[in-house]
């Protein structure tokens, strides 16, 4: 997908050497977007994930579209902003319920949960997707995850409510 755009460095955009010991993308952190489909009884069915480009950290990896926050950005603007970019998902396509964070000392990320409140044409749309795909949920954990994704993923998987809309009251999902 070499053909596609990659995005000019933003003021967000930088490495953080965390005390943790680790590296992490985001000056000021991170967020993605957890998008699910459901079955007309409120199951979820499918999410949508990101298959990650080789060039990029753990690149050839299946996650979610997201990335570094923005100075002054919060996490679900963020999380959908990166999707638009990344995965060409319309915010008014879905719609946020609930979110997870991954606390580090010097870093966080966030994952924002959300379901697809209308059809939407998800596709590689920048240089950092070679796919996009909705997933069906009972093999999500069978493909090469993120390995931060794959560490997380029961703990989303168990916080998403099996009725649309149906949210634990404060939209959080509490840390990884």
């Amino acid at each position: 997908m070499t053909d596609l755009p990659r995005h000019a460095p933003a003021p967000g955009d930088g490495w953080v050497e965390c005390a943790c010991g680790a590296r992490h993308w985001g000056l000021h952190g991170a967020a993605g977007l957890l998008v699910g489909r459901r079955a007309a009884d409120g199951r979820l069915t499918h999410v949508l994930l990101q298959h990650r480009a080789p060039w990029s950290h753990h690149g050839g990896t299946w996650g979610i579209p997201g990335g570094a926050r923005q100075p002054h950005e919060d996490a679900t603007a963020a999380a959908l902003r990166e999707a638009g970019e990344e995965a060409g998902v319309p915010a008014d396509a879905v719609r946020p319920y609930a979110s997870h964070v991954l606390r580090h000392p010097d870093w966080s990320y966030t994952t924002v949960l959300a379901d697809e409140v209308r059809e939407l044409d998800a596709r590689p749309t920048d240089a950092e997707s070679l796919a996009i795909a909705w997933v069906p949920v009972e093999q999500v954990a069978t493909l090469d995850l993120l390995p931060a994704f794959a560490d997380a993923w029961p703990a989303l998987l168990a916080a998403v409510p099996n009725v649309p809309g149906a949210s634990d009251g404060d939209g959080a999902c509490g840390p990884a």
